[in-house]
């Protein structure tokens, strides 16, 4: 059932509050206003089950960032919280989601060209750090190195620096986007290109403190970034390893420990198979195979990840597992691990959901919960990164939406910002997913979703549990190798944000309110 109509069912359905029914002597106490639910769902989750570990949480600040760095320093600071924060009000009220790593957009100098760019939206430009006559200046980019601060300051210790198109002075046309669908920079300047990455890494460094953990050279290779609607550059398989192994060798020289992140796929089709770009497809084996001409496993700056976006393959849901699984097994061939690197509700996804249009409510966020359950139970990924985290645009683009103003505006929540934040703030780095099992789950399953990850260090459990019906889903944990005495909901749906809800016990069944993201943090185990 698509979730529009889940949607609409849920305008029917009475107001609805937290309710738990105690266990006692065997026997299920019901209440009355709990008795319309159905028996409840056994959920076993089995701690000594693990799969990937959890490295990171991420969203990037393209492109409204440049701009945001101008605005009054009290919104900038609440944007901030709202994006970074791991801390919460008195009543346990979470301040924000607690990204664990901040994706930063290294421009290709389209900002100093205006409108000579082609580029029309100077929103979608961006700044270079370097000028026509070969200098450097770090104060460039100075909103986005802001918020970088910013991010730093709330407890982030994870960056990445991202590069759409190499600088304007290295390209063929003089333009941060191709003119004809082939790469736009010659192998003549990877060497340039490359020597840039490591300055712009040194120079952020003495800025700001921060060296970026990940520097990933190309995005979305298999599109033709030929029509002027932003930055970016396409590469084939071969060009992709020449650079890379350039950026290897430059990174080793400056004695930089900067890893390098590939290949931002910009469908995960992609990274299994040739599909209709046969020189850009097939990347995992490409690059992770050893027996593969452009083989970067061996290289000592790479990270051992594919990186892939999940643009185009998340609907119908059950193909979407087919595909994922696919990559998984993909990966565990070539003993590499994967990111989801970069995502939002793009495209009309079967009819499930359509990208354009602004939604602050409950459904878009549903999908998105859906989405990243598929990425991290079917396709293992580690870490999952949305795309920009502020928009300005009409479209299922943003966590958090702003007027197109450069100086100052109004800033909205959106219900994806605390749907990640169901994941991101309680599924902290190094968390380690464990197994999840129930008659009531199954791959194409259309209203119940539960993931369960633990941290042996601070001795807690997290379950995500994501109900996509119209009506409320009472379910009973059943936890296997750990004793778990309590736990706290954290609830998001129509009329709540990460709503903290008192702790209940472990012999309690807990009722899932209808169209929801509820997180349950368990204690002492």
């Amino acid at each position: 059932m698509v979730l529009k109509k889940l949607y609409s069912k849920f305008l029917l359905v009475c107001s609805f509050s937290w309710l738990v029914t105690l266990c006692a002597c065997g026997q299920q106490k019901t209440s009355n206003t709990f008795s319309g639910l159905a028996p409840p769902i056994n959920i076993t989750i089995n701690v000594n089950q693990s799969f990937q570990t959890i490295d990171n949480f991420g969203a990037s600040d393209a492109w409204a960032f440049q701009f945001l760095g101008n605005w009054p320093e009290v919104k900038k600071q609440a944007i901030a919280n709202l994006l970074f924060s791991t801390d919460t009000t008195s009543s346990g009220q979470p301040k924000g989601i607690g990204l664990s790593l901040w994706r930063y957009n290294f421009g290709a100098g389209s900002t100093q060209q205006g409108i000579k760019s082609g580029i029309k939206d100077e929103w979608r430009r961006a700044e270079s750090f370097l000028d026509t006559n070969g200098n450097y200046n770090f104060d460039k980019q100075s909103g986005q190195t802001w918020f970088l601060n910013a991010a730093k300051d709330r407890g982030v210790n994870q960056f990445l620096g991202f590069f759409n198109s190499p600088p304007v002075q290295f390209t063929k046309n003089g333009k941060a986007f191709s003119s004809d669908g082939s790469s736009n920079i010659d192998k003549k300047n990877f060497p340039a290109f490359t020597h840039y990455m490591a300055e712009s890494l040194k120079g952020i460094r003495q800025k700001t403190g921060i060296l970026f953990d990940y520097i990933s050279p190309v995005n979305e290779p298999q599109w033709d970034w030929k029509d002027g609607g932003q930055e970016g550059n396409p590469y084939t398989n071969t060009e992709i390893y020449a650079l890379v192994k350039n950026l290897n060798d430059t990174l080793n020289s400056q004695k930089l420990s900067t890893k390098i992140a590939v290949t931002e796929a910009g469908q995960l089709d992609y990274l299994i198979g040739k599909k209709d770009k046969p020189s850009r497809g097939n990347q995992t084996d490409a690059f992770f195979n050893q027996k593969s001409p452009t083989f970067i496993g061996n290289l000592s700056n790479v990270k051992s990840v594919i990186d892939g976006h999940s643009y185009f393959t998340t609907s119908p849901y059950s193909n979407a597992v087919k595909i994922r699984k696919a990559l998984h097994k993909k990966n565990s061939k070539n003993n590499i691990g994967y990111w989801m690197s970069e995502y939002c509700i793009l495209g009309d996804n079967d009819g499930e959901i359509d990208g354009s249009g602004r939604d602050f409510g409950i459904t878009p966020a549903l999908y998105l919960a859906r989405v990243i359950h598929n990425d991290l139970v079917n396709a293992n990924a580690s870490a999952w990164h949305w795309w920009t985290a502020v928009s300005a645009y009409d479209y299922k683009d943003g966590l958090i939406y702003i007027n197109k103003n450069k100086n100052d505006g109004n800033y909205h929540e959106s219900k994806m910002l605390w749907a990640l934040g169901n994941f991101s703030k309680f599924i902290r780095p190094g968390y380690q997913r464990i197994g999840v099992s129930s008659s009531a789950l199954s791959d194409d399953s259309k209203e119940l979703l539960v993931s369960a990850y633990r941290n042996t260090k601070t001795k807690k459990i997290v379950a995500v549990v994501i109900n996509l019906s119209a009506q409320p889903l009472a379910i009973k944990l059943n936890i296997n190798g750990a004793k778990v005495n309590t736990i706290k909901p954290y609830v998001t749906s129509s009329t709540a944000n990460l709503a903290p809800k008192p702790s209940v016990s472990t012999a309690t069944t807990i009722s899932i309110p209808p169209l929801s993201i509820v997180t349950l943090v368990g204690n002492n185990y």
